[in-house]
């Protein structure tokens, strides 16, 4: 390997062929190119390090090609061989993190204008383009409208949020996804069978999981992991390199829960405030887990051979029921939601697990006399289905929790229900404008105003609010919009009755406020009503 070379720059995919991973990129921008449909504005969105820039250059290579427009390049022309050590006279790659102003934009669209010098296309690379100013989003949006033949803009974006909706719809969209650890850590073991340096399986597993879905940093972390080895990636080295804490106790805390002793769950919780153990870090780590040993349970294929503790793993997925999986995840995440409301993190935590200890059928803790008679109206899994409201497991006879409602009479609050679920944009108005009508197993139905029925065609809607609604109740649910009648008031219509509210009383507050009162009497002030806004 070449001292001067990182691994990242070094493998850096030079055709599509080599790419890791966004095959719906490369065969729509491959089929594209095959037949000659080409658009004058492509807009590649994802997080870093997933390929937007390096599918940028292979595409201008494609275009340029002097073998013709090509989605297999030759690699070896003056046109390729140049834009692949960035010295093509006609690849301009503007970093708009650093080049926001409008005079930026009107200098490089005036040259633009202007031919090829020795391509068949002028091709413009904006990295980060949401940074672009607005005056730098106007001044590029004529020429997006009104592009010359020989230019191609390709833009790429790590928040396609802040690029406006004009700059939008005048561009070829394509949004790359995170890589899966599966696909990093094998092609991490290729890079390193031709670099001839000895490895194992576990510690590309862990850089893989380290690099959460970005292949740059699977490679930057593998560069550091060679430095720190000595040439000889290792599980150990790369756990201590990364400072992954050995997570045995993870399964020990299962453990704990399956016996239904809550000694072993706070002696675990202590050794890990011992052993300085982030316990908000630590409640993610035990999502991630259950999220494995649920993929264990259904998909057992998902759980490779060269996985670090693959024995354990399906160990666990045969001694837990798939219904105490799904409620301890469901604690799990809800548990570090809260954790910053708790007295300190060893409560929120050790809380957590006793919630989970509690909540479990069949292995709850039975608890002391004074505790029994203030509980005796409320079971523990009532408790369970108020605070987290999960849906019913299927055993015999199954237990109804109160928010799964079979009249409208049971269903959880809406309002409350929307706070609490991660949802914003076109999906929470939809949803702000509809009443909860019953759940009925994993069946939600809402209903929604006759005057609103245009959100009822807005699928895109629709499908965000049920995976909201999925991911707060732990299930796939179905979502059921009906139009009618809505007599109840709806989360929109309180929350502009309460706004209305607080605006009155504003205005009654500065009508009645000495200080106005005498502006108004002895200098001849006016209030100007309009300009009175309420504050929280």
């Amino acid at each position: 390997m070449s001292a001067t070379t990182v691994l990242a720059r070094k493998w850096r995919p030079k055709n599509f062929a080599q790419l890791a991973g966004q095959e719906h990129v490369v065969k729509a921008l491959g089929n594209a190119l095959t037949q000659n449909r080409l658009h004058h504005a492509y807009l590649f969105t994802g997080t870093r390090g997933v390929g937007k820039t390096t599918i940028a250059r292979i595409f201008a290579k494609s275009l340029n090609c002097e073998s013709g427009i090509t989605a297999t390049p030759c690699g070896v022309c003056s046109a390729c061989r140049e834009i692949d050590s960035g010295r093509f006279v006609d690849l301009i790659e503007l970093d708009a993190a650093s080049n926001t102003g409008v005079d930026n934009m009107r200098e490089l669209l005036e040259n633009a204008m202007y031919a090829p010098t020795v391509a068949r296309f002028k091709v413009y690379i904006i990295d980060e383009v949401h940074m672009l100013s607005k005056g730098a989003f106007n001044a590029m949006l004529k020429t997006l409208e009104e592009p010359p033949a020989h230019v191609k803009f390709i833009l790429a974006t790590t928040d396609p949020q802040k690029v406006p909706v004009t700059v939008l719809s005048r561009c070829l969209q394509f949004n790359l996804k995170q890589l899966p650890p599966v696909l990093i850590a094998s092609h991490l073991k290729y890079v390193l069978e031709q670099e001839q340096i000895a490895c194992d399986a576990p510690a590309l597993q862990l850089l893989a999981r380290a690099a959460q879905g970005s292949m740059r940093d699977a490679l930057s972390l593998l560069d550091q992991a060679i430095a720190f080895s000595a040439n000889q990636v290792e599980e150990a080295v790369v756990r201590s390199m990364l400072g992954a804490i050995d997570q045995g106790y993870l399964y020990d805390l299962l453990d704990g829960l399956l016996a239904g002793d809550g000694e072993k769950l706070i002696q675990v919780a202590d050794d890990m405030a011992t052993r300085s153990i982030a316990f908000d870090a630590a409640l993610q780590d035990i999502a991630t887990l259950l999220h494995r040993i649920a993929l264990a349970q259904t998909v057992p294929a998902a759980i490779g051979n060269d996985e670090p503790d693959r024995d354990r793993l399906l160990d666990m997925a045969q001694r837990l029921t798939a219904q105490d999986v799904q409620l301890y995840y469901q604690i799990a995440i809800h548990g570090r939601h809260d954790i910053d409301l708790a007295p300190d993190d060893y409560a929120g935590f050790s809380m957590t697990l006793l919630r989970m200890l509690a909540f479990a059928p069949g292995k709850a803790v039975v608890p002391s006399k004074p505790v029994a008679t203030v509980a005796a109206s409320v079971s523990p899994k009532e408790v369970a289905s108020t605070e987290l409201r999960p849906f019913a497991p299927e055993a015999s006879p199954p237990p109804v929790p109160r928010a799964v409602a079979t009249s409208a009479v049971d269903v959880p609050d809406w309002i409350t229900l929307l706070q609490q679920i991660n949802l914003q944009g076109i999906a929470l108005q939809m949803a702000r404008q509809c009443v909860l009508e019953s759940i009925n197993d994993a069946v939600i139905t809402l209903r929604l105003a006759q005057e609103h029925k245009h959100f009822q065609s807005n699928k895109m809607a629709i499908d965000k609010l049920q995976l909201a609604l999925g991911e707060y109740f732990g299930k796939q649910v179905k979502l059921n919009i009906m139009l009618g009648a809505v007599q109840e008031a709806t989360p929109a219509v309180i929350e502009q009755n309460d706004k209305d509210a607080r605006l009155q009383q504003a205005h009654e507050s500065l009508a009645q406020d000495g200080f106005v009162r005498d502006v108004r009497e002895e200098l001849g002030g006016m209030l100007l009503v309009d300009t009175v806004r309420a504050v929280q």
